[in-house]
């Protein structure tokens, strides 16, 4: 199993946004993780489209959108066009979760369905085949910096013997609250790609970067 790790920049210095990208890039960083959120779905407004299609320059390492927009299947050929490697929408915010994965399927990226944390994993019976990963969300949506839910571990664990009880490497993304003490929890229960937000921007972003992806990497090495 391959094991990631994701920067969020929604808590990078957006005066350095590009120059931030690249400093976690060189550190290790697998991906970036987007939050694109619409003030509808969740509380906040980020960034869109724009933001998106200027970073695009700055790497080329996997872009892992993830839309907490309302409606989400009014965007998808969007966010792809602007370089979007990994599209994850919400169950929670399409009537369609089936056609809306088929939609992002068709595109060619990778497809990826997040669950708020009291959305039960039942959601994924019938749609599983349809996914390359899932986002686990370990805090409620729309804020960072928030404090990991502790009872989201034992639904990453779930999920992960879910994906083993059908022979299938099912990626499965944390996001929320990861910090230096719970990265080694949602690895234990079962995590492989981890975002990380406030705990790698608010401090020296390359060296945090380095430190948590040798942590990632160590932990990987000794399954």
């Amino acid at each position: 199993m391959i094991y990631n790790l994701h920067p969020s920049i929604l808590a990078a210095d957006f005066k350095n946004l590009g120059k931030e990208i690249e400093n976690v890039v060189a550190a290790g960083a697998d991906g970036i993780h987007i939050d694109v959120m619409d003030g509808d779905f969740v509380p906040q407004i980020s960034f869109g489209m724009p933001v998106i299609r200027s970073i695009r320059s700055a790497t080329d390492v996997t872009f892992d959108v993830h839309l907490m927009v309302s409606n989400p299947e009014r965007y998808i050929e969007t966010f792809v066009d602007c370089g979007a490697d990994i599209l994850t929408i919400h169950a929670e915010a399409t009537r369609d979760i089936e056609n809306a994965l088929k939609q992002i399927r068709r595109t060619g990226v990778k497809v990826g369905l997040a669950l708020n944390p009291g959305t039960s994993l039942s959601t994924l019976d019938y749609v599983m085949d349809d996914v390359d990963m899932v986002l686990l969300m370990t805090v409620n949506p729309g804020f960072g910096g928030q404090k990991y839910i502790e009872k989201a571990t034992r639904k990453i664990k779930a999920l992960r013997a879910m994906a083993l009880n059908e022979g299938r490497e099912l990626d499965i993304e944390v996001d929320g609250g990861v910090t230096e003490e719970t990265l080694p929890t949602v690895l234990e229960a079962g995590a492989n790609i981890i975002v990380m937000g406030s705990a790698i921007f608010a401090g020296d972003a390359a060296a945090l970067t380095g430190k948590y992806k040798k942590e990632i990497e160590d932990y990987s090495g000794n399954r």
